[in-house]
């Protein structure tokens, strides 16, 4: 049996979906675009894994869209990404699709109670794509219900398509250069 991570941190969950971001051009760049994006991404994040059939690979795109779906009604009443304003996944959908992949790992609760006192955890059989399609519905789902969740907002900087975890209340941007380039489109507006 092997202990499935618990996701609350939001690590797994932002960078699944942070395999879409801006080009640099004004674009949209996609890490899952090709199988070999895929292969690469799945390379770091669970390595050892043979590479995928194109049928997996458009399985793990269907769990990016369900997360990036959920991650845009999760941040509501802000804005959510411009991506998922132009097209994304009904909120049915994405809970079928996220919780589907968590069943199929038939997960098993296990409990330990000990001096440090009690914790809980997840344990599964599965393995392959079951074991990472699962794994990173149920990172989506950890973050999504976590502490965390309530501080997830998508970036506001012009071309950028990003989620973060807010730092701080005020924070609109998920990294310094989008807060640049922020100011900068903001000052040539009132230029103009």
């Amino acid at each position: 049996m092997r202990v499935l991570p618990n996701g609350a941190d939001g690590e797994l969950a932002l960078a699944l979906a942070g395999t879409i971001a801006h080009d640099g051009h004004g674009g949209v760049a996609d890490r899952f675009a090709e199988d070999a994006g895929v292969d690469a991404w799945l390379a770091e994040h669970f390595p050892a894994l043979p590479p995928r059939t194109q049928k997996e690979a458009e399985r793990l795109r269907a769990i990016r869209f369900a997360a990036r779906s959920a991650f845009a009604a999760a941040v509501a009443p802000h804005p959510a990404s411009r991506v998922e304003r132009q097209r994304r996944m009904s909120d049915d959908e994405a809970g079928e699709c996220l919780a589907a992949a968590v069943n199929a790992l038939e997960p098993q609760w296990t409990v330990t109670v000990g001096d440090d006192g009690v914790e809980r955890g997840l344990t599964t059989a599965a393995t392959g794509e079951v074991l990472v399609e699962g794994t990173l519905a149920l990172a989506v789902l950890d973050f999504l219900t976590g502490p965390l969740a309530p501080r997830l907002r998508s970036c506001q900087a012009p071309r950028c398509v990003r989620y973060f975890v807010q730092d701080h209340g005020r924070q609109q941007w998920c990294k310094a250069s989008c807060g640049n380039r922020a100011r900068v489109a903001r000052h040539a507006e009132r230029r103009r």
